[in-house]
């Protein structure tokens, strides 16, 4: 497949444009035209990249890319060495941010909800529309939604809050969205989900009566550009793999 027709897909496939964000999505390290062979992970690190040079695969295909708003743009040091294994390799990198976060079937949230079995709404919340709403498939308390997503996930989450609470209406954002947690509550959940969780996060679960969930950030980003892997190997019959470098965080 061309690279530029990949690109222009999946950018399309993601509504890309409708997005704003820290960060370029779509190409953002440009490689050789043809790619039959891709490789999926969640974060462009080195781990990543080197994990792409011995399978020799044409294209890197991440949630978290690369040149973020605020970084220092010189090509030194860790940079230098992550860009420079992409160039000499003839690999391109494609990262898709909040439009992956986002999207109604591959994105991440859609994903932890398929994965636990959640049941969403229509109606979301938070910046860009990016936090869902839904319910356990069955009533379940807060901390037995913890136990089973440290059981899913392979990661414990921190839960602070009531556990004894029933949990009948959930919100979820993957990744580092605590700051929707007020947002959640006002949208009447009983229990919001995210990844990271901040020292304001701890006193508004105690003092609001909603439980928060961390669940890790890499632990609940896994799976989006999973099934967006899989899915441009059904479309397209690409060969493509995917690689999970560990993270605690």
């Amino acid at each position: 497949m061309r690279l530029t027709e990949l690109q222009e897909y999946v950018d399309a496939l993601l509504d890309v444009a409708s997005f704003r964000d820290y960060c370029p999505n779509g190409l953002q390290v440009e490689g050789r035209p043809e790619v039959r062979r891709v490789l999926c992970g969640v974060t462009a690190s080195q781990a990543l990249l080197d994990h792409a040079v011995e399978q020799g695969v044409d294209a890197i295909f991440v949630h978290h890319g690369w040149f973020w708003r605020g970084e220092d743009g010189r090509i030194i040091g860790v940079r230098k060495r992550r860009i420079g294994t992409l160039l000499k390799n003839d690999i391109s990198l494609f990262g898709y941010h909040l439009p992956l976060d986002a999207h109604p079937e591959l994105g991440n949230n859609a994903q932890l909800a398929r994965l636990a079995d959640w049941i969403a709404e229509p109606a979301r919340f938070g910046d860009q529309q990016l936090g869902w709403l839904g319910r356990p498939a069955a009533p379940t308390s807060a901390g037995e939604l913890a136990a089973s997503l440290g059981r899913l996930l392979g990661r414990e989450p921190l839960l602070v809050g009531d556990e004894s609470r029933m949990v009948q209406r959930i919100a979820w954002c993957t990744g580092a969205a605590q700051g929707f947690f007020e947002q959640a509550i006002a949208a009447g959940a009983d229990a919001y989900v995210s990844g990271e969780i901040s020292e304001p996060t701890v006193h508004l679960a105690r003092e609001s009566g909603v439980p928060y969930i961390g669940a890790g950030h890499h632990a609940t980003e896994r799976y989006g550009i999973r099934a967006l892997g899989d899915y441009l190997a059904q479309e397209f019959g690409l060969e493509v793999s995917f690689v999970d470098v560990d993270n605690p965080v």
